[in-house]
Formats: C-alpha cells, structure tokens, sequence
C-alpha cells in the first residue's frame, strides 16, 4: 500500500523533522538536484540576503521599500517565531497554510530516493510557492551560512552580505575570515554584491576580484551620512537621498541595514521615488527585533542570540532605561558565546531564566552559572519563556522594563500563548 501523504501543514513540517539521517548537512547536491526535476525558476528579479546579523531587518526594509514603491513582492526569511508562514510573505502578508501544501507535495514528488533536510525540503517548497506567483521582486533570506546553504542554488540577481561576526562556528569557522568565505559563497560572477559590513575582513575584496564580482562595499560604492536632527542621507557617486528618516525599527544599526538594502535595489530594480522610500523606512516593522511588546511594565523582545547581537541590543536599551536597570527574561541555545552576556550584564538588575523546548538549548543551571560568574544576580529558573516572564512581571514596577532575548525560541515562547489566548 502506497504511504498516505500529509494533509496538513503541521503534518508536512513534522514529516521534514525526519527526512534527513543529519538536521544540518553542508552540501548543495542533493537540493541543486531536487530543485532541477521541479523544474524551479525565477523569472522576476531575486535578491538574496546573507550576514550574521541584520538578515531579517533587511530582507523587512527591502520588503517595504518594494510594497510602497507599489511593486509586488515575495520574501522568504527565517526562523520563525510562532507560525511557520511567518516564512512566506507575498504582498506583506504571511501567505496561508494551505497555499504551500501543494509545493510540499511537488518536493516530495521531485525528490525521488533523495533525502532532504527540514531546511532543504521546506526551502525549496517555499521557493516553489514564490516562483509561481505574479511578483515583480524575490527576497530570499540565508540561513547558516551561504556557500552550502539550501538557497544558494539559486543563482541571485544581487546579493547582500549585512554583517560579518562569530556565530554557528563548529559549522563556519573560529575566525570572522573563515566566516566570511562562507558568507561570500552567495557572490556570482559579473553580478552586483552588496556588502554591508563597514570593517569586513580584507580578504574579502580579493575574493570579490578573483571572481568577477561587481562588489558595492559600504563606504566605498555607498555610505550614510548622518543629518543634525534624526535623518541621514544614502550617498553614492551618482545620486545622493538626504533627509531620509531614520528606521522604524529601533538601533542605530538598523540605518546601515537600509542603506544595504537601497544599494541591492538601486542595483537590481533601481530607487524609487524619494517619498515611497521615506514612507517605507518610517513604517517598517519586524518581531523580535527590539519590539516593544507590552506597556506597564514596558516588555521588549529581541532574538539577540551572538556577541554582535547582543551589544547592538545592550547599545539600544542603555539610553531608553532612563539610568535604571531592566530585568532580564533569558534563554539560549548551548553553543552560544556566552561571554557575550557581558555587555548587558550592568543594565540588569535581576535574571529569570528560561527552558527552552529544544534539545540545542543550554539548561537554566549552566546559564545561572555563568552569570553569576560575570556578577549578574539570579532571579529564578523556570520551565518556560512564558512562565520565566509572568515572574518578571509579578515583580517589575509601573516604570520597569523587562527584556526578553536570546533566542527565536524565547521570543516565541513568549508570543506563542498570547496568540492562543
């Protein structure tokens, strides 16, 4: 009898957790192949969007430029946070859970006696849906890496690389070179590449040589320049944006994600008009990302989870906790630099900490270690993100902050049950 076939989404998902003997396998071939008996293509512009950190605040700032310059676009970024159409955006909105069942089937259809990966299988499900719909721009975000990762087998119009650091490194490299020559894998030949990086290692510009790459590096093919009041300019040596305001989305590196996101436009599509870009940077939203969730007290959720991350974080709660000291909803994956945790370490005063509901994530008992060895004092341990944060907000004050982050798994955790509420 012929194996019955999921009819569902979370039947599908379920099904890819255990279509691969590995959870990560670093090689194209099996994906490249796959993707050739779908016979995928894309026949609109595709921009595709690497880094470590600022993937998904850029593939969102691209998505808005795009939406209010009156273009049709399909954005795939990733993880998650509750749902898994969270994925797939076309036309701004997360597309429905029916709509990808279909491309599930077409996969597992291609793929024969190959296996895939969750990863890969979804990937190219996802992709399938957006090749096939009436778009005028693609945005595919990377996952781990870029050289091996399962959307590398497309070959981009333009790609962004945002940030170079150290993250994933017993899959990437210890160094930020070894990092960067997985990242850089996503270039093509005689095709524009972004680099968002202001201080990217140099090897970087003769890899970009050595393979013909039409490279436009922040500070050199574009950079910002910040106004007197809250505005900066994109300048470039054929036109210049002043006035542009400053993100929605809160950080002060949240300005360079858009300039690398007006460089890949510029290069692909071409900017438009000056007050679809104001409107776009003025209203752009993402979760997760310095999201401020909750008033009385003010609850924000981020899914800083690297030592770049999280000093980005820190740089962004210092000067909006008015001189005190938030409390701390926290909770990791194991292979985390830790160390990282040092530069928030001052602006907490307490840490709740929280199991997560994934065998990567590092045990409340490893985390209450470290930070006590870095001076942070321990509020409690607790089975869950959302548990760990009804403590922070039984003791928080009216005028408190508390800060939820480490993971997409702890932001989720606490955005899951008031979805199901």
């Amino acid at each position: 009898m012929a194996e019955s076939l999921p009819n569902t989404l979370a039947g599908w998902l379920a099904r890819c957790e255990h279509g691969h003997p590995t959870a990560i396998d670093m090689t194209l071939d099996r994906v490249q192949a796959v993707k050739a008996r779908l016979g995928l293509v894309f026949e609109v512009p595709v921009i595709v969007v690497g880094g470590t950190n600022g993937k998904g605040s850029t593939c969102a700032m691209l998505e808005a430029i795009a939406l209010a310059a009156g273009w049709r676009v399909g954005v795939y970024s990733k993880p998650h946070l509750v749902h898994f159409e969270e994925r797939c955006r076309v036309g701004g909105a997360p597309v429905d859970a029916e709509a990808l069942l279909p491309h599930f089937e077409a996969v597992e259809a291609a793929r024969g006696p190959t296996t895939l990966t969750y990863f890969e299988h979804t990937t190219l499900a996802v992709m399938r849906l957006l090749s096939r719909q009436p778009l005028d721009l693609v945005v595919l975000e990377v996952g781990l890496g870029g050289r091996c990762d399962a959307v590398n087998v497309v070959d981009a119009d333009c790609s962004v690389i945002t940030t170079i650091d150290l993250d994933h490194t017993e899959y990437l490299g210890p160094t930020r070179e070894a990092i960067a020559f997985e990242k850089a894998g996503i270039w093509r030949r005689g095709r524009p590449a972004v680099l968002g990086d202001t201080a990217p290692p140099p090897a970087m510009f003769d890899w970009a040589r050595e393979r013909g790459v039409d490279l436009r590096a922040a500070g050199q093919a574009f950079r910002v320049e910040r106004g007197e009041t809250d505005t900066w300019s994109f300048i470039t040596p054929q036109r210049r944006l002043d006035g542009l305001p400053r993100p929605a989305l809160p950080g002060d590196h949240q300005t360079g994600n858009a300039a690398a996101a007006l460089a890949a436009l510029d290069a692909v599509m071409g900017l438009p008009l000056l007050p679809a870009i104001v409107r776009a940077l003025e209203t752009v939203q993402l979760s997760g990302r310095f999201q401020t969730w909750a008033p009385d007290p003010r609850v924000v959720l981020d899914v800083a989870h690297n030592r770049q991350a999280v000093q980005a974080l820190a740089a962004t709660l210092r000067p909006r906790l008015g001189g005190r000291r938030a409390l701390a909803v926290f909770g990791c994956m194991a292979d985390k630099d830790l160390g990282a945790l040092e530069a928030l370490v001052p602006l907490v005063r307490r840490w709740h900490l929280a199991s997560l509901s994934t065998p990567r994530a590092a045990s409340p008992a490893v985390l209450r270690t470290l930070l006590e060895g870095l001076g942070a004092e321990f509020a409690a341990a607790w089975p869950s993100p959302s548990a760990a944060l009804a403590a922070a907000r039984a003791e928080a004050e009216a005028d408190d902050c508390i800060v939820v982050f480490g993971s997409f798994w702890t932001v989720g955790g606490v955005l899951a049950p008031a979805t199901q509420a």
